[in-house]
This record gives structure tokens, sequence and C-alpha cells, in this order.
């Protein structure tokens, strides 16, 4: 009886003992799986979402057709043109300002830029901050800055903005050439260059950014202080 007793006790807590061990290996496989099924399910709900957009965005573009706007230079105001070497009346140094150095000559210009934008597009535009750089033979004499605005469709904008130089300091070789430009040729060339980024609205969304490129080549006389050339350049395109 007791032998029987302690036997039927050992085997009872022998099994007993095994049930416990297993549970946790059996949970464990069990969530294993089911962050797997859920890895799954999720990659497949961004692959979906991704083709959905792909799918929209094809049908946006068949449907409006975007175009790339047109940006250009459309008017140049000339207010002052000045050039003057050190040596001229008109160059003399300011009180506490050290005279220029020799082979160097001073550029004072004042202009008016009138800029046309064009959206061809169905939808409306928006454009970013411009900043166009005007130089003299590679040198950047000033920037005329145009603020990002909104375009609605099938539209055109005139946009304005000034280029105000005081005096600027031109160095040696290109000093020279800018006095002959100006005393002789009666005729300084100056390059307009910038990039203007733009974007496409569509429901409340926009595009990725379209740049256009503007080079412009100007050419001013000093005399009559009006403009005698213009010739523009968009994204390697004369316009």
């Amino acid at each position: 009886m007791t032998t029987r007793s302690n036997g039927d006790g050992h085997g009872h807590g022998g099994a007993g003992s095994w049930y416990p061990q297993r549970r946790p290996h059996y949970g464990y496989g069990g969530g294993s799986a089911s962050f797997r099924g859920c890895c799954c399910c999720l990659f497949l709900l961004l692959t979906f979402l991704a083709l959905l957009a792909l799918a929209v965005a094809l049908v946006v573009v068949l449907v409006v057709k975007p175009r790339k706007p047109q940006f250009d230079l459309n008017q140049v105001s000339v207010q002052y043109l000045l050039v003057a070497s050190p040596t001229s009346p008109a160059a003399s140094s300011p009180a506490g300002v050290p005279p220029a150095a020799p082979g160097a000559a001073y550029l004072s210009l004042n202009i008016t830029l009138l800029f046309t934008a064009e959206n061809p597009n169905k939808v409306g535009i928006r454009y970013g901050a411009t900043a166009f750089d005007v130089m003299y033979h590679g040198v950047p004499l000033g920037v005329a800055a145009v603020p990002g605005f909104e375009q609605p469709a099938h539209s055109t904008r005139l946009l304005q903005t000034r280029v105000i130089v005081d005096r600027f300091n031109v160095l040696q070789t290109d000093a020279q050439d800018l006095i002959r430009d100006a005393a002789i040729n009666d005729r300084v060339e100056l390059r307009i260059t910038g990039d203007v980024g733009a974007k496409i609205l569509v429901l409340g969304f926009s595009s990725p950014k379209v740049q256009v490129s503007v080079d412009c080549a100007i050419a001013i006389s000093p005399r009559s202080q009006s403009l005698k050339y213009k010739q523009c350049g968009v994204d390697g395109l004369s316009v």
C-alpha cells in the first residue's frame, strides 16, 4: 500500500513536472507565428497603398498632362548706369574710405527687371522664391530677388524687381574692359542667371519640383541710359 502510493505519487508528480515546462515553448511559437503574420499583413498593406498612389499619379498625369511653366525676362528698364575710373571726379573716395587701387573702376547701376511667368497647365502652380544673379564677366554685381507666389491655371503674371549697385569696385583686367566698354564702345554687357523652382498643384497636393533655368544677356548704353540688346535662353533654348 505504502509503496504503491509512493510510486503513484512519484509518477503523478513526474507527469505534472513536464507540463509547465512545455507550455512556455508552445506559447513562444504561437507568438512568433502571430508576429510574422502581422508583418506580412503590414507589408501587403504598404504595397497596396504604394500601388494605389502610383495609379492615382498616373491617372492625374494622363488627365492633367502637366507642362513645364514658362519664365522669361520680358523687359529691362535702365534708370542709372555709371562707370568711373579712380582718376575721374565721379570716382573720388568718400570721407574715411581709402582710394581705389590702380587698375580699378567703379560701377554704379540701377535697373528694373520685368519677368513674365506663364502657366500653360489646367491646374495651379506654386513658385518658390528666386534670386537672379547680375554679373559682369562672371563677377557678381548684385541680386534680383523674386518672392514666391501661386499662379492660377492658364494665366500670365508680371513680376517686377530692381537691382541697385552702388559703386561696385571692379579690379584689374575686368576694370580695364569695363572702362573701355563704357567710354569707347558705349556698351556694357551684363548677364542675368537663375533657377526658378515650381510645383504643380493637384487636389491640394504638390508635384515634385520642376526647375526652369533662366539665362539672359543684356547690353546697356551708359550714354543714352537705355537698353541696347537682350537675348534670353530657357533651359538652353532660345526664346
